[in-house]
């Protein structure tokens, strides 16, 4: 039996540890200075609790890490000074040149190192999320979630693919409902929502309400994508795509981030003050 410690069971993290424990999986995770929600998110799907994060790297034969970009190489750092010794797996949404990073970290520590890239929301319903893994070890991490809900797919043994096809795909889902919401905002700004609104919805287009709810609704996860943009923009560069327009996408989710600590869905008129607002 694998076993598999889980940094941190977040919304997207529980999910992922959840496949594993579906998949005959031992799941560890570590309470050390984690908040309550976590502790009872680990406790309601059953993971054992490795107390501290040198406890979970002794416990563990596979550690995956599921965290918001910026922190993904603070984390890295913290398990090399562990006596981990097994598979080292970053699923974080990072620029892939930010993973042949982190691998050649945990590479010169003697550790084996997987790039994931996640796509889709939680993982709680088949061929919905899929965890892409592209390393030597990429098989045995899949062998980890074989009975999902979470899909796997392997494309490779290079370390940095699996980080690129996540940027890629998210440069154009997330950022262009950044860039609605920028539109919207200006819109109301300039006084012509309705008509704008009204133009979308010639010929029995929806779309108009589709945005509304798109605006809204990525409210409560923008706190992680502010970080996410800036992954994609130095992605692009790195291949000479200008990268100014996920930058801008980061500024817009930053105007937002506040909204995590809302227990709702806030309403359309709050969401635009809350961009048109120089913060």
């Amino acid at each position: 039996m694998t076993k598999l410690g889980i940094l941190h069971p977040g919304q997207m993290g529980i999910s992922v540890a959840a496949s594993a424990k579906n998949s005959g999986c031992e799941v560890y995770w570590a309470s050390e200075d984690r908040s309550s929600q976590t502790q009872e998110r680990a406790e309601e799907h059953g993971l054992k609790d490795a107390q501290t994060l040198e406890g979970l790297c002794q416990d563990s034969d596979v550690i995956i890490s599921v965290c918001p970009p910026h922190a993904a190489e603070e984390v890295a750092r913290t398990v090399l000074t562990t006596s981990f010794q097994g598979i080292y797996v970053d699923a974080n949404a990072i620029a892939p040149q930010r993973a042949v990073h982190i691998g050649q970290m945990m590479e010169a520590a003697g550790i084996e190192f997987v790039d994931g890239g996640i796509i889709g929301g939680p993982a709680w319903k088949p061929d919905r999320t899929w965890l892409y893994l592209s390393g030597e070890k990429a098989q045995n991490v899949a062998d980890c979630f074989s009975a999902g809900p979470l899909e796997t797919s392997q494309i490779g043994e290079e370390i940095g693919k699996a980080s690129a096809l996540k940027m890629c795909f998210a440069a154009y889902t997330k950022g262009s409902t950044a860039l609605l919401c920028g539109i919207l905002a200006a819109a109301d700004s300039l006084g012509v929502r309705d008509e704008l609104e009204t133009q979308w919805s010639r010929g029995g287009s929806d779309f108009a309400e589709q945005t509304q709810n798109r605006v809204r609704q990525v409210t409560d996860r923008a706190w992680r994508f502010e970080g996410e943009m800036k992954e994609i923009a130095a992605t692009l560069a790195r291949t000479g795509i200008p990268g100014g327009f996920h930058i801008a996408a980061s500024e817009i989710y930053r105007r937002l981030a506040h909204f995590k600590e809302e227990s709702e869905t806030p309403e359309l008129e709050d969401v635009l003050k809350a961009l048109l607002f120089i913060q």
